[in-house]
């Protein structure tokens, strides 16, 4: 297939272009370098296999590379919870405007496919958990939540009106290698900064579940495959969770640090849009015929070995 990766040189879209190289696929990376790196596809720059545009999607030029394309993997967006609430129009431009474009540059140019990365936030604080894709009413609590449920429904739209197939992926918490935000970094740059002490936003019982990013690609891959409806929606998550302290143990653990003092920064949550608990049913997953081998605690352990040995 020819694909079109945005966002292909961070985290996650990283590892979506290893996924695609090795079965075989050409594609093209489109990513503003804002947040991901040229080196986490430098192997397939200098193989020719990827061909890297450096664009940020809310300007023109990149559209023409959508030309017969198969299927596009939109992973760009801003992903900081936590900015959101300070600078709430950057993400709203970054992720819904930037997705509408999107959209329109495949209507343009034919592209029958898109796949969307969503997120577990766009449910809210949810009372029913592990939470199931048909959990309702979704509340986000967070703007970065709001946009990804927004992109959501523009997704849905044009799919329906304009003859696309979609595949959106609600994701818990995705750790592993190259990883560049998120509780995990954070508390590793801590550590090396003072290995003395560490301070936890919140009260550290903020309870989530986490899932190794290559797990994640082989779910999403294996429901793209699997799953043909219009639009297909899906949980990606692990089936169990784990607390914030028990991370920072983690870390310490692996860090061969000793009597480390933790200080805390007070209430359940760590951030304006935090939610405390969060754990995605994968039934509709396991149902089509794929669940992880990893659980949190094993995925957060073999991230923070990797980002420490690294």
């Amino acid at each position: 297939m020819f694909c079109i990766v945005t966002g292909g040189a961070g985290f996650i879209g990283s590892h979506t272009v290893d996924a695609l190289v090795a079965r075989g696929d050409d594609v093209v990376v489109i990513d503003n370098l804002s947040a991901g790196s040229t080196d986490n596809i430098a192997g397939h720059l200098k193989s020719g296999r990827v061909r890297l545009i450096q664009a940020d999607l809310l300007d023109d030029g990149w559209q023409s590379a959508f030309a017969g394309a198969d299927r596009v993997y939109h992973l760009a967006a801003d992903p900081d919870v936590r900015q959101s609430a300070q600078t709430p129009g950057v993400q709203i431009r970054n992720n819904i405007v930037a997705t509408q474009r999107v959209l329109d540059a495949m209507r343009e140019h034919g592209v029958p496919e898109i796949m969307f990365t969503s997120t577990s936030t766009v449910y809210g604080e949810a009372t029913v958990i592990p939470t199931p894709e048909g959990y309702t009413p979704l509340h986000p609590i967070s703007v970065y939540g709001a946009t990804k449920l927004s992109c959501e429904a523009l997704i849905s739209a044009y799919c329906h009106s304009f003859g696309m197939r979609a595949w959106v992926f609600r994701f818990a918490n995705i750790v592993g290698e190259r990883s560049g935000h998120g509780v995990i970094t954070d508390f590793i740059g801590k550590l090396r900064a003072n290995p003395q002490e560490l301070e936890i936003l919140g009260d550290g019982r903020q309870t989530k579940s986490y899932l190794d990013v290559r797990e994640c690609v082989a779910g999403f891959e294996y429901a793209i495959a699997h799953a043909k409806e219009t639009v297909n929606t899906f949980n990606i998550g692990s089936e169990d969770w784990i607390d914030v302290v028990s991370i920072a143990d983690t870390i310490a653990e692996e860090m061969d640090l000793s009597d480390v003092k933790y200080s805390f920064t007070g209430g359940e949550r760590g951030w304006v849009g935090d939610v405390p608990r969060m754990q995605l049913s994968v039934e509709a997953m396991k149902a089509l015929g794929w669940t992880p081998s990893l659980g949190s605690a094993e995925s957060v352990r073999k991230t923070v070995r990797a980002i420490v040995q690294g």
